[in-house]
């Protein structure tokens, strides 16, 4: 009868433990968040051109190809930075997107929170360049490595909420008035919170 009765305890506490989010193959994740990137505080050489931070809405698809290891797609709502020159200031501003897709890994976790990693490639458009002199500029876009961590904490048996960071190569090729000004060199980290629900 305590046999019985330790068997029942044990597997009422099982139900009414922490969700944990298996991912399993065919798995997918939808999340909802905001990205904030900040770009290298250096000016890259010969350019005397550094672009700043900015923060925006952040949208991420992924599906799992098999058990913990999904393909992810990151989409954000379009990113303004100032340009600034070296001793100058801010001296004009552009608009990008950086889509990225990553391989992940979801490492397998019997708590409630559950770590992971991925490497993808990462495309970043530029457009509306503008300098405040109205000498025309144009930054070349880019493609790149990203790499990728982070961790999800469950808060239901479906969905969790992530926190991630992100490194991403993002070189372009600048020009202004028709003049290459070199190499300006972005290579930010990108810091992310989200909620992820998995359908």
């Amino acid at each position: 009868m305590q046999k019985i009765t330790a068997l029942t305890l044990a597997a009422v506490l099982a139900s009414t433990a922490a969700p944990v989010l298996a991912q399993s193959q065919g798995d997918m994740t939808l999340g909802l968040g905001a990205h904030y990137i900040d770009p290298t505080d250096s000016y890259s050489a010969p350019s005397t051109v550094r672009v700043g931070e900015n923060i925006r809405p952040s949208l991420t698809f992924e599906y799992f190809v098999m058990d913990n290891v999904g393909i992810e797609v990151l989409a954000a709502w379009p990113f303004k930075h100032d340009l600034q020159a070296r001793g100058a200031g801010d001296i004009g501003s552009t608009k990008h997107l950086p889509p990225t897709v990553s391989i992940q890994y979801h490492f397998t976790n019997s708590s409630i929170m559950t770590p992971f990693v991925g490497v993808g490639l990462n495309y970043t458009h530029f457009w509306d360049e503008k300098l405040d002199n109205g000498t025309p500029i144009d930054l070349d876009d880019s493609w790149g490595i990203a790499l990728h961590g982070g961790l999800d904490i469950a808060v239901s048996a479906q969905g969790s909420l992530r926190a991630d960071v992100r490194y991403i190569d993002i070189d372009t090729k600048a020009t202004a008035g028709g003049a290459s000004i070199g190499t300006v060199k972005l290579d930010p980290w990108v810091f992310g919170v989200a909620y992820v629900h998995k359908f």
